[in-house]
Formats: structure tokens, sequence, C-alpha cells
């Protein structure tokens, strides 16, 4: 029998998997392992602390055999979690990724991101205040453009609703024009932040209902 894919809460043991597809997804959709020297950083930035702090908002994508091929995963209250992060989990990574000494022009890729690792109040952005809660979502190259995507949005927006939150927002790299046309298509909007460069990242928005039917 065929195995079909499908959508289930975040179990433990799937950590390893998701740090394999944030790794695999985090150079502007594409594998970030020729660019980082450590390239763990990255799910320690942008997945591992999300289930360590906010598991009940996780989902994944399961290929039917139990391994995890793409996730969606976030927090209903961004204030809050860049709080949680400093104290909860940063003291927890902060030894292998301390903070960079060098100036932002001078930081090597893995430099830059330790800066944001510990920087969790870069999070917090006036013109989201809005769109509380935020996400990230990734599949493994394989599992995209098959509808996965939209339906791993469709959970994590009902247990946002579940929750009473309206709206939720992303940041993502500009350069990302396949994921910024899967938004497009979700009924995300652009929001204009003072304080970051589009030409590096684009902050998108929506209010949590079901999307309306688009091409």
């Amino acid at each position: 029998m065929t195995a079909t894919a499908s959508v289930r809460p975040y179990r433990p043991a799937d950590a390893p998997a998701l740090d394999d597809i944030c790794i695999r997804t985090a150079h502007n959709g594409r594998d970030s392992r020729p660019v980082y020297a450590d390239p763990a950083i990255l799910p320690a930035v942008f997945a591992a602390p999300y289930v360590h702090l906010e598991p009940d908002l996780a989902f994944v994508l399961d290929d039917g055999r139990g391994r995890a091929v793409g996730y969606i995963l976030g927090t209903a209250d961004t204030a809050r979690f860049a709080g949680e992060f400093r104290t909860k989990w940063l003291p927890r990574v902060a030894d292998r990724y301390p903070a960079p000494q060098a100036p932002p022009a001078d930081r090597t890729p893995d430099e830059v991101m330790a800066g944001l690792l510990h920087d969790p109040e870069r999070m917090v952005v006036p013109e989201l205040a809005a769109y509380p809660a935020h996400l990230h979502i990734d599949l493994l190259p394989d599992w995209q453009g098959r509808g996965h995507g939209r339906t791993l949005m469709r959970t994590f927006w009902r247990a946002l609703r579940e929750r009473g939150v309206p709206a939720v927002h992303l940041v993502m790299a500009t350069a990302n024009t396949p994921a910024r046309a899967f938004y497009d298509r979700l009924g995300f909007h652009e929001i204009t932040a003072a304080g970051l460069d589009p030409a590096d990242v684009t902050c998108l928005g929506r209010t949590t209902e079901e999307e309306t039917s688009r091409s």
C-alpha cells in the first residue's frame, strides 16, 4: 500500500528532521550547507526555539512513514516569544554560538546568524503589532508544489483562530521569489517596516481566516 502524506502535530522525535529541513531550505529556499561553516546555527535561530518554547503551534508534514518532510511553526504572541527566547532559549545555545564581535559589515554568514540569535528583540517590529503571531514554513524540495504548504498553512491558521489570534506575519528573504509567489496566492500582503531593508527581507501579513479561492 502506498503511504499517504499528512499533516500532524510535532513530536519531540521529529526534532532532528526539522533541523535538517531548516538547513536544507534556509538559504533563500535552497540548501544552506555550501554557505555556512556550521549550518546548524540556522535551526538554532529559526526552528528549534519554536518547538522548545511553543510546541503546540508546531506541525509537520509526515511522509506517511513517520518521517517529517516539512513543517510549519511559530508563535501566537511575538512580543512574549521574543522575551522567552532571551530568557529561556538563548542560554541553552549561547556558548555554542557566541555573539559576534565583528561589525555587521564585516561578518561572515555564520556571524550574521549569530547576531540574529543574540538579538531576539529584532522580532518585535512596531508596524507588525496588528499581526501578533508569526510563522516559519519549510518543505523539502521534493514535497513542494504539491499542495502540502497550503495544508500546513490552514492547520496553523486554525490553531491561531482557536487561540483568538486575528492575524499573523512572516519575514522572508526578498530573493526567495518562489516563496513570495506562494504567499501571494494565500492572500498575504506586504507590510512596510522602518528599519528593515526591503532589498534583504520582506514583511508579509494576513488574517488567520481561511483564504479565498485564488488561482
